[in-house]
């Protein structure tokens, strides 16, 4: 009897030890396993491909943002509208004049129809992101409403929505001060010969008071930008309302923007 009992509680220590065996290596298994960042692929029509790696550590909701538009086909068919040698590349625009963005509805299936912006996610919005502006570095546009107001700090720097631009050469003035996301892996070469396209000032550049010479004279069409994402859901961005900055000139002149329409 007793030699049986003995039997029991070796079997059941042996169990015991299996069973922890399992979770110590459970445990170590998630702990060493290398979580892939996502990568892009972006085709541009007659220049070639560039892969694009994501950090999603460094600024997850322009990273979701930028997965979410992408493979959606958002970005396929738009240009790069602004081309600015030894600087940078951008395009997202889908009117292609840097004024758009995406709606909602192009975020996900079933969504409003209107526009939206998002968090910027870097240090002097509060986000501890520590990727800086180098050759190659991808970025989220934004506009900067402080040229019309120091006051509109927090509405220019949460102003981002889909328009990106890929740095040419290093620039330190941008860092901490807009959302860099991701760096150039391969097709560094075909960035710069698109920042070596011929350039014009935009056609309305009269009217707007725009004389950038950054409009391609001739459209570079980016075909399609797909997201690897290695397995990994990284959901949708928080949407923020969009900063209205019309309605905003219009309570500072104390214009009823009815009045405009209707010519009272």
């Amino acid at each position: 009897m007793k030699t049986f009992k003995n039997i029991l509680w070796i079997i059941v220590l042996i169990i015991i030890l299996a069973l922890v065996g399992v979770i110590a290596f459970g445990y170590y298994r998630n702990a060493t396993m290398e979580v892939k960042n996502p990568v892009a692929t972006m085709e541009v029509e007659n220049f070639g491909t560039v892969k694009i790696e994501l950090y999603p550590d460094q600024a997850p909701e322009t990273v979701a943002n930028f997965i979410a538009l992408a493979n959606r086909g958002f970005y396929d068919g738009l240009t790069f509208h602004r081309v600015v040698k030894d600087f940078m590349i951008q395009g997202g625009d889908p009117e292609g004049t840097g004024e758009g963005g995406a709606k909602i509805s192009d975020l996900k299936d079933g969504g409003e129809d209107k526009d939206y912006s998002i968090k910027g996610e870097f240090i002097s919005n509060g986000v501890d992101n520590k990727l800086k502006f180098e050759e190659g570095t991808i970025g989220m546009a934004r506009n900067d409403y402080t040229q019309y107001s120091s006051s509109l700090q927090e509405q220019s720097y949460n102003s981002g929505s889909s328009q990106f631009f890929i740095m040419t050469k290093a620039n330190s003035s941008l860092n901490g001060y807009y959302t860099a996301f991701g760096k150039v892996i391969e097709g560094m070469d075909v960035v710069h010969n698109i920042e070596n396209v011929e350039v014009k000032a935009a056609d309305d550049s009269e009217q707007t008071g725009n004389t950038e010479v950054s409009t391609p004279v001739n459209p570079v069409t980016i075909t399609s930008i797909r997201v690897e994402t290695n397995g990994v859901d990284y959901g949708l961005p928080e949407t923020l309302t969009p900063f209205d900055y019309m309605s905003w000139m219009y309570q500072q002149y104390g214009i009823d923007p009815s009045s405009l329409s209707t010519g009272e």
